[in-house]
């Protein structure tokens, strides 16, 4: 069985930067796309990114696009989003999911093996 466990978030100042894993243990890592997800508080979920299984396929969120890039490493079975000019609405907890499939818009109810989620927090 898939499990997953995120890792990376913290304290940051508008435009650093962070860089989130997403580990996988099992032995499906490499049949599943895996998407990120975030949620603010008050908030309903949102997806932010995904990836392919085999990694030849990305998709973003407009509201990330051109700041956030994802990256898989099948070999080390993890998952990675590189976060940039990071801004206080990015704040959030952010978990990542597997799927069978990578396509816009990320909905959560199609991932059905989550990780237990880092916070993110963007502020001076």
């Amino acid at each position: 069985q898939l499990q997953l466990v995120e890792s990376g978030g913290g304290l940051v100042q508008p435009g650093g930067s962070l860089r989130l894993s997403c580990a996988a243990s099992g032995f499906s890592f490499g049949y599943h796309s895996i998407g990120w997800f975030r949620q603010a508080p008050g908030k309903e979920r949102e997806g932010v990114s995904c990836v392919s299984a085999s990694g030849g396929t990305t998709n973003y969120v407009d509201s990330v696009k051109g700041r956030f890039t994802i990256s898989r490493d099948n070999a080390k079975a993890t998952v990675y989003l590189q976060m940039n000019s990071l801004k206080p609405e990015d704040t959030a907890v952010y978990s990542c999911a597997a799927d069978a499939l990578c396509r816009l818009p990320l909905r959560d109810n199609e991932y059905d093996t989550w990780g237990q989620g880092t916070q993110v927090t963007v502020a001076s």
